[in-house]
């Protein structure tokens, strides 16, 4: 959708990307502002407490990325608006990077990014690491939208996605496992 075959133009389709890079990574660093801020809320819980309550997040994200356990994650089923990129492309694609850069009006099938949410708003880190968190979310996010312009092949995730599912679920259990460690020293 974001580089229909009517945006052939080489020139616009990398306007397209950065404006959508922008729109990501503005998403991502306002969620991360949003749970720097929330995690205050976690101050008055024991430090060893929070910890254990980090790792048995990180354990869930663990056991329902292997399909081991079954744990609907919360996410919007709504997709954002396909006229929202025909009425005005670049304000349009903003908009639309923004609303995917936050999570929060998108559906996102691995559990890393909520175990990570959950775990920086556990953990109460200070503002600049949880942004960093934020807007790598969302440099992610326009990643994978950057290869697959770059790759020329509009069914790209598509493919990768029915190929390579152990990849991406031992991707997630990584970074989980990353996470549990980072927070136990």
């Amino acid at each position: 959708m974001l580089f229909s075959p009517g945006w052939r133009a080489p020139v616009r389709q990398g306007t397209v990307l950065a404006v959508f890079t922008l729109g990501l990574l503005l998403g991502g660093t306002v969620s991360a502002t949003a749970v720097w801020l929330l995690s205050g809320l976690s101050a008055p819980i024991p430090p060893h407490g929070r910890v254990w309550a980090v790792l048995g997040i990180a354990l869930l994200g663990v056991l329902r990325e292997a399909g081991l356990i079954r744990i609907p994650l919360p996410q919007n089923a709504r997709q954002v608006p396909q006229d929202v990129l025909q009425r005005r492309l670049r304000v349009g694609t903003l908009q639309f990077g923004f609303e995917l850069g936050t999570g929060v009006r998108t559906f996102v099938s691995a559990s890393a990014p909520y175990v990570l949410a959950l775990g920086l708003l556990l953990s109460h880190q200070g503002f600049a690491a949880t942004a960093v968190v934020g807007t790598a979310f969302g440099l992610g996010r326009a990643l994978t939208a950057a290869l697959t312009l770059w790759s020329r092949d509009p069914d790209r995730d598509l493919t990768i996605g029915v190929r390579m599912p152990w990849v991406t679920n031992l991707t997630a259990t990584v970074a989980l496992i990353a996470l549990t460690l980072l927070l136990l020293t």
